[in-house]
């Protein structure tokens, strides 16, 4: 690429074809300028006929007198800020100092802009990224040994959960087998009573046939009683 060499354009339409372009560059870069860090911008041009070109990001006479006032302040040696204003300054130099110094130091612990360090200030950083590191793994075994700890106090928990669930589950069977056993008491007592009140019926069967085989016996008597005086004197009991 061809370097040009700035000098004075001596073809008058090619110098005013160039005037036209810069200046609108020239503009173009104020106005980026302004919007990109916030500052307040102000072009004035004067062609070489004579002719005001201006660009401005607010207004032009506001930047303009802005500017007399500061240079006025200047030769007057009155430019020291209000004492407030000087204060926050101040304030907002150191923070950004700080800032600074931050990011460097954690680009050097990330092992980056190591060059310009010399040896002494290598072996600090060293050091410093031992103990730290040493830190970091003391800390990450008390959370591993806080989470074991917590695990197994959880599985405590659930085991003696588990054991009385098993002992609810175990009175739970023996209370069905009480009642299967008290059942079965029940219906051989009755049974029993059943067995019982058969034989009183069977006896009470027999002594109704005794009694009536007795009358049977004593009629039979009393049939012979009218032709044997000898059976009414010895007074045999009647059924009946």
């Amino acid at each position: 690429m061809t370097k040009i060499k700035i000098e004075k354009i001596e073809n008058l339409p090619a110098r005013q074809m160039t005037f036209s372009k810069r200046r609108q560059g020239l503009f173009k870069k104020a106005g980026e300028l302004s919007v990109l860090c916030d500052a307040e911008v102000a072009v004035v041009v004067f062609s070489s006929t004579g002719k005001l070109y201006e660009s401005s990001s607010s207004s032009t006479k506001d930047v303009i007198g802005r500017y007399k006032l500061h240079t006025e302040d200047v030769e007057k040696g009155d430019q020291q800020p209000p004492p407030e204003l000087q204060l926050e300054n101040d304030e907002c130099m150191r923070l950004n100092k700080e800032l600074a110094d931050k990011i460097l130091e954690l680009r050097l612990m990330e092992g980056q802009d190591l060059e310009e360090l010399n040896i002494d200030e290598l072996q600090r950083l060293e050091n410093r990224i031992e103990g730290g590191l040493s830190r970091v793994l003391q800390t990450k075994d008390k959370r591993i040994m806080s989470q074991i700890l917590e695990l197994e106090t959880k599985g405590a928990e659930l085991t003696e959960a588990n054991n009385q669930l098993r002992q609810r589950v175990n009175k739970l069977g023996m209370l069905s087998d009480g009642d299967g056993n008290r059942a079965g008491g029940v219906a051989l007592e009755s049974e029993i009573s059943t067995d019982e009140e058969e034989g009183m019926a069977s006896e009470s069967a027999t002594s109704s046939t005794g009694c009536y085989s007795t009358g049977s016996s004593t009629s039979s008597l009393d049939d012979d009683s009218s032709d044997n005086p000898l059976s009414l004197k010895l007074g045999l009991p009647r059924c009946g």
